[in-house]
Parts: structure tokens; sequence; C-alpha cells
């Protein structure tokens, strides 16, 4: 009865193993095939990519210096243990005996303390400097983000650009083959040359040759996206986005303002400028006295009147270490530090002027893109008029082979060109988000 019912139960399980099984493969597959807009590529981007998960791990080292620095405030203990054999030993005859002030076998065994009592704040700018270090590295971690960000928003609105720029090529290519057909027919009929078949046949041809470079140049960014998005080189990938994106405000004053306020390369010009005034402080204390204290406790043989016996010690003491000539070390050092903070307070003013500079050429570049993509918008709408009065002139005679093709070509030109327009106003819009301080986290 029981193998009975243990039966039935597995071929209940089979069955709605078999019936879920296709549904479950369906939703992977749906899940694979969804769409994946920008947020989701950016996230893919900070999650995933290399560059990223490295900077990531260069600011945990960087937050470990700074428990490494802190050990100068903690006693440091070890242990040791050790034999040693002497020979001679100081010995002294009295009378038929002899007696030996040391053994020949020697063992010591010991636990010691030592701490630093007083370096005049030489640990104090050992810690400012590890904190000084974890914020640089946290600051290069941002910017490292928000170059792959840009990296990413680049190669998602490029791909986005050549799979529209293919749909308009296609178009033409689709034009350009019903004008060859009803040519061949007007051909055979003798109502057209050679010459106006070889014409649009070349034109065809043209067009074809430039749909190629548009894939080739698809598939190439396809890639260079995978690869910021650390998909596999086989994985499918569907776009979902727009060109039509909301710009915020381009007040010079604002934007520059923000740029020096938040630009991380600014901020991380100022840490390294403050990171080397904490070395100058630190050379310049390294011509002050330490007072070091130290404790130890152990066994050892050696001691009198049994000088095999192991017995238990103790000793404690505080030294004073004074460096009285290290070699021009502590000058030297100042010196480098003086000039690394100099240099530092220059390539902070160097790159204040960058980011301001980067500031007004962005806003001009968009700026520039709006007007384009105003007037690529009415060069569309006349090239459009333009191809349907050639259809309807060639077709009622009126019209020469050569001028069906420049309004079939001037039509995909323009579209074209508004299809830039487009894409070369959504970049500058992120040159500008970058420019004046944002991460591009969105």
């Amino acid at each position: 009865m029981k193998k009975s019912n243990s039966r039935a139960a597995l071929l209940v399980m089979a069955a709605v193993m078999a019936v879920t099984k296709p549904c479950f493969a369906a939703e992977a597959g749906a899940m694979a095939a969804a769409p994946m807009t920008l947020d989701e590529a950016l996230r893919l981007t900070r999650e995933h990519n290399p560059r990223s998960l490295q900077a990531t791990e260069e600011v945990k080292a960087a937050a470990a210096k700074i428990t490494e620095s802190r050990s100068g405030y903690f006693p440091q203990l070890s242990a040791k243990a050790g034999y040693t054999y002497i020979d001679p030993v100081s010995e002294i005859n009295i009378g038929a005996s002899r007696m030996s002030f040391m053994p020949n076998d020697n063992y010591d065994a010991k636990v010691t303390a030592e701490m630093m009592l007083l370096d005049f704040g030489r640990t104090g700018r050992q810690v400012d400097l590890a904190l000084s270090g974890k914020k640089s590295a946290g600051i290069r971690r941002d910017m490292t983000v928000r170059d792959l960000s840009l990296a990413t928003v680049r190669a998602f609105y490029s791909v986005l650009f050549l799979q529209e720029a293919v749909k308009v090529q296609d178009k033409e290519i689709a034009a350009l083959r019903k004008n060859l057909d009803h040519m061949q027919k007007r051909y055979n009929e003798g109502a057209a040359t050679r010459f106006d078949l070889l014409t649009t046949q070349v034109r065809l041809a043209s067009a074809g040759n430039r749909k190629i470079d548009l894939q080739s140049q698809l598939e190439n960014q396809s890639i260079s996206l995978r690869r910021l998005c650390s998909l596999k080189a086989d994985a499918s990938m569907t776009l979902s986005g727009s060109f039509d994106i909301a710009t915020e405000g381009s007040d010079m004053t604002k934007l520059t303002t923000s740029a020096l306020d938040h630009r991380p390369e600014i901020m991380l010009t100022r840490e390294n400028a403050q990171a080397a005034s904490y070395r100058k402080s630190l050379a310049a204390k390294e011509g002050m006295p330490r007072i070091v204290g130290a404790a130890s406790w152990g066994t050892s043989n050696g001691y009198q009147p049994d000088i095999n016996e192991m017995r238990t010690n103790l000793s404690a003491g505080v030294q004073l270490q004074i460096p009285i000539f290290t070699g021009f070390r502590t000058s030297a050092s100042t010196s480098e530090a003086t000039a690394m903070m100099h240099a530092a307070e220059q390539a902070r003013l160097d790159t204040e002027e960058l980011a301001q500079a980067e500031v007004k050429q962005s806003v001009n570049s968009l700026h520039t893109s709006r007007e384009k993509i105003d007037t690529t918008s009415m060069l569309v709408s006349q090239a459009d008029l333009a191809a349907q009065h050639a259809r309807i002139r060639y077709q009622n005679g009126l019209g020469t082979t050569l001028d069906l093709l420049d309004a079939e070509s001037s039509l995909a030109q323009a579209e074209l060109a508004h299809l830039q327009a487009r894409y070369e106003h959504v970049l500058n819009a992120y040159d500008v988000r970058r420019a004046s301080g944002d991460l591009i986290d969105h």
C-alpha cells in the first residue's frame, strides 16, 4: 500500500514538473528578452564592471590603512623563546670544588609589551594621512563610476542611434528598390535608357554599403555596451529608450558654482593638498624625540644559587630616543613635502580652471544641438515634401530619374541629420551634467 502511494506521489510530482517547467522556461526567456533601460544599464555597470569593483576594493584597503595607522596608540605584544649554549662560562674554584656563575645551557622564554608613550604627534599625523587617503580613494571611486556611467550612456544611446539610422537606411533602400523595379519596367518598354537603369542600381548599391557600415558600427557599440555592463558576449540585448529627454537649466553661473563645489576632480586636488600638508607636518616631527615604555615577563635559568633552575622574572622600563643625525633625511623629507604641497595647490587651481572651461564648452554644445534639432526638423519636412512631389512628377513623366533619386537621397540625409542632432543633444546634456559635478547615477 505504501509503495503504491509513493508511486502515485512520484507520478503527480512528475506531472506538475512537466506542466510548470515550460512556464518557468517561458518566464526566464521573458526576463532575458526584457528590454534594458538606461537605468538598468547603469546599475549593471556600477555593480558588476571590474573597474568599479576594483575602485570599491581600493576604498576598503584605504579603510584598513586607518586601522593600521592607529596601531601606534596600542601596546605591541610579542613572545619569544630561545636556547643558547655558552662555553666556557665564568667559574671560581673554592677548595676542591668548582662553582659556575652561569650555566652552559641557557633557556629563556618571555612575553614583552612595548608602547609608545609620547611621539609628539607622529601617530596622530599618520592617522590623518590615512583618513585623507580613504577620502581620496572614495573620490577616485566616484570618478571611476562616473566615467564608466558616462561611457555606458554614450554606448547606450549610440546603439539606439545606429538602430534608428539602420531603419532610415532601410527606408531609403526600400524606396530605391521600388524605383528600380519601375525603372526596369520602363527600360523593358523602351521608355528609359540603360544609363537611367544603371544610375538607379548604383544609388541602391551605395545605400546598401552605407547600411553595412551602420550595421558594423552598431555591432561594435553593442560589444562595448555589453562589456561595460559585464554581460556575456552572446547575451541578447534589446534596449528601451528615447532621445526625448528633459534637460535641466543651463544657467552658467549656477553650473559653474556646482562644478566648483561638487566636481570630484576638484575635491580630489583639495584632498591631495590637505594630505601634502599632513606629510609636511609629519616630516617636521621626525626630528622630535620619542618616549617608549616596555615591560616583559618570563622565565629563564642562570640565577644563583641553582643556575640550572628555571625562575620567573619581570622587567620594566622607560626609554628616551633622541634622533641626533639622520643623514639629512628629516630636512629632505620636509623640503619634499613642501614642494608637493605647492604642486598640489597648483593642480587644484588648474583643475578649477579646467572645470569652468568644460562647463562653458558643454553648455555651448548643448545650445548648438538644440538649434540643430529645430533646423533639421524643418529640413526633414521640406525633403519629405520634395520627395513626394518628385515621385508624382516622375510617375507623370514630368521629372527625370536623377531628380527622383536626388529627392530620395535628400530625404534620407535629412532624416539622418535630424536623428544625429537629437543624438548629439542627449550626449551634450549628459556632458553638461558631468561638467557641473553630477555623478550620473541615473
